[in-house]
């Protein structure tokens, strides 16, 4: 029976997925993407879970690409179905009512990169690589990369990285903005540690009405998305934890917040 190409573990309030295929250094393939899927599905829903690590096992690699031998015998239909599946879980990712971070810890690319993008908050290793070399296979980015890296760090760099194929050294991400963080290798687990920790004691409610109207705003026109920010600002007084944090505040001392 084959190993499971997920791993998932909870630590309180943060659960980390972990993709384990270090022998494909976490390539995607079809089984990955739909345990991936139902993993954040679960997490969604979960009350217990305020925030989710993602990473990949293995020191080489957070996900390499997706599953080159897989894809190597795929019809034009296949084809497509497999797209559609990769952008079904990048979009489950994006839309997390529940911020997810992503451990890059080694090589993201093609796919990885997707997934990497996919994510609210990226931190690399600065010995990590990025990149989306599917011109190098007669392919193009299937689960969203190029309109991923059209967003977050515009068309010259888009038209760069998918254009060309070459990846990027962590530092050079960095300066496109793909990636929020670099950190040294082995400081890597602690500052994700970190960052899940403050994450996890934050007010929920109010984290996922910061993701939503950021999402909603980044696909809408500007007096739209300051009306759907409104909303969202006026629904957090309807919350204990806005008067639990307001009430903290006054009181000079740390809030409580539970989720209601």
């Amino acid at each position: 029976m084959a190993p499971a190409p997920i791993d998932v573990a909870d630590d309180g309030a943060i659960r980390t997925v972990t993709v384990n295929r270090p022998d494909k250094l976490n390539a995607l393939n079809r089984a990955t993407l739909e345990a991936l899927d139902a993993a954040f599905a679960a997490a969604a829903t979960d009350p217990a879970v305020r925030v989710v690590v993602l990473t990949g096992a293995g020191p080489k690699a957070f996900v390499a690409g997706a599953d080159i031998a897989e894809m190597n015998g795929l019809t034009p239909v296949q084809g497509r179905d497999f797209s559609l599946l990769g952008q079904q879980l990048m979009r489950r990712i994006e839309r997390m009512p529940k911020p997810v971070l992503a451990r890059i810890n080694g090589f993201a690319l093609g796919g990885g990169l997707e997934l990497a993008m996919a994510c609210h908050l990226r931190i690399a290793a600065d010995t990590a690589k990025v990149g989306q070399p599917e011109i190098n296979l007669g392919l193009i980015p299937g689960f969203g990369g190029s309109q991923r890296l059209l967003r977050l760090c515009g068309r010259a760099a888009a038209l760069e990285l998918c254009l060309l194929g070459t990846p990027i050294a962590a530092a050079r991400a960095l300066q496109l903005g793909i990636v929020n963080e670099v950190v040294a290798a082995d400081a890597l687990d602690a500052r994700v540690d970190a960052l899940a920790v403050q994450l996890a004691k934050a007010a929920p409610l109010a984290l996922r009405g910061i993701l939503d109207a950021i999402h909603v705003g980044g696909e809408c026109a500007l007096g739209e998305g300051l009306e759907y920010e409104s909303a969202q600002f006026g629904l957090m007084f309807a919350t204990e934890d806005m008067r639990e944090g307001t009430a903290a505040f006054l009181a000079r001392r740390p809030p409580v917040f539970q989720n209601r």
